[in-house]
């Protein structure tokens, strides 16, 4: 077990952190432009695991993958070209086995999916019985599966249950308008979770020229039709920022993030809602957003429906707060990376805190930033909790990350920008 101390704070934190690019954007960006009517070029793309997985199964599909500046570069110029069977590997990622699924139907030939051993208990099959709904050829219900590709595909009208993952529906509707029907999607079942992620999908097809349909609730008709090349500039990541925010909330100190966008559809953006709401300060001048935290931290009682990916980081600092914080509406967490609630339960208690799953959450009770103690972190292979047991470690000495190196995922240079930001070098110390 290689393990990663986490870096202490000597102080309330002033740093101020660049995050690179987002994951959500990035990905459905290359997908458009692999799809488009022309070559588009991205710039500020995410290079990370997730992003490069993207790149490298979209370059086997035959599509023209063109870095500015080397390969690990961040401009990069896609050129479309008729798709063919390849091997796709997923890792961990779900906008990978989830997105491309409904692109290789327009394949000619078989492409075969496969990913991270972890990957294979993540649920698929809700979007892959909706391919076989539309009339493409699909075997297996999970990883690994296989889609036999014929070039086109007629499209139509299919009916889910989204409620496991917006994913899903955002899946089938980027590649919707290269369909010769078109695609409409029902969702029919409890509510959708992360309902910003589908409307960032919406913004990012009008934005391509494809007509879609969203007047009549749940339901998603993407016209056929071209897919325009677009010229994508990528926001930063406001989600990987919220780890790195927070950390002001944890320490009573102050964090600023450059580039933040005035208007976005990155349901990251509602996490300055959340510090507000646990006692902390928020100011946005000329695109620089600064947190500051208070001198305790308040306990929150919210839905976090709409920014599951955000638990995580909010979950830690609920830990560390004075008082009983309630985390509803999050039930579809226990499909992710890992199964988070269990996993944020059984890491929290170990360093000494009082976590409890409920039906659709977690109950926390907080006995404020001293009230844990040091141990193993586990990260599940989950990128977002090796990056919660970090922001505990700024407060709680001894705090040990197991596999930190699972934050590449989205975030590469995570152990160096963290230990940046706490005023430590990153000693990156492995122990057995």
């Amino acid at each position: 077990m290689q393990l990663w101390n986490a870096p202490v704070a000597p102080g309330p934190i002033e740093a101020e952190v660049d995050v690179p690019g987002s994951k959500s954007i990035t990905n459905r960006a290359l997908i458009l432009a692999a799809l488009a009517d022309g070559p588009s070029t991205l710039t500020g793309v995410l290079r990370s695991r997730d992003t490069d997985l993207m790149l490298d199964a979209l370059s086997a599909l035959g599509v023209g993958v063109h870095p500015a500046d080397g390969t690990q570069g961040t401009t990069i110029t896609i050129a479309p070209a008729p798709l063919h069977g390849a091997t796709v590997d997923c890792g961990l990622a779900g906008t990978v086995m989830r997105f491309l699924p409904p692109a290789a139907a327009l394949a000619t030939g078989t492409v075969d999916f496969d990913g991270d051993e972890q990957a294979r208990t993540r649920p698929l099959g809700t979007v892959l019985d909706a391919l076989r709904g539309l009339g493409v050829a699909v075997t297996g219900n999970g990883l690994p599966f296989r889609v036999e590709g014929t070039g086109a595909a007629d499209g139509g009208e299919v009916t889910i249950d989204a409620s496991a993952s917006s994913q899903f529906v955002s899946g089938l509707l980027l590649s919707a308008a290269r369909y010769r029907r078109g695609i409409t999607v029902r969702h029919s079942g409890k509510p959708v979770p992360s309902m910003p992620h589908i409307e960032m999908t919406v913004d990012m097809l009008e934005t391509a020229g494809v007509r879609i349909d969203t007047a009549t609730p749940d339901v998603w008709a993407v016209a056929p039709g071209p897919i325009a090349a677009v010229d994508w500039v990528i926001e930063p990541d406001l989600s990987n920022a919220a780890a790195f925010l927070a950390a002001a909330v944890a320490t009573g100190g102050t964090v600023r993030v450059p580039r933040w966008p005035e208007r976005t559809t990155q349901p990251g953006a509602q996490i300055v809602d959340v510090f507000r709401e646990m006692g902390a300060t928020a100011t946005l001048v000329d695109g620089l957003l600064s947190v500051t935290g208070g001198g305790t931290i308040g306990p929150l009682t919210r839905d976090l429906r709409d920014i599951g990916e955000l638990t995580p980081t909010i979950a830690a600092l609920c830990a560390i707060a004075d008082g009983v914080s309630e985390l509803s509406g999050i039930a579809h967490l226990r499909g992710h990376e890992t199964d988070r609630l269990s996993a944020l339960s059984t890491e929290i208690n170990r360093l000494g805190g009082d976590c409890t799953e409920t039906s659709d959450g977690l109950r926390i009770v907080g006995h404020g930033r001293s009230g844990l103690h040091g141990g193993t972190w586990l990260s599940y292979a989950d990128h977002r909790m090796a990056t919660a047991g970090a922001l505990l470690g700024l407060v709680t000495a001894d705090v040990a990350i197991e596999n930190v190196a699972t934050t590449a995922k989205t975030l590469p240079d995570f152990p160096a920008m963290w230990a940046a930001m706490a005023g430590r070098a990153d000693t990156d110390e492995a122990q057995p």
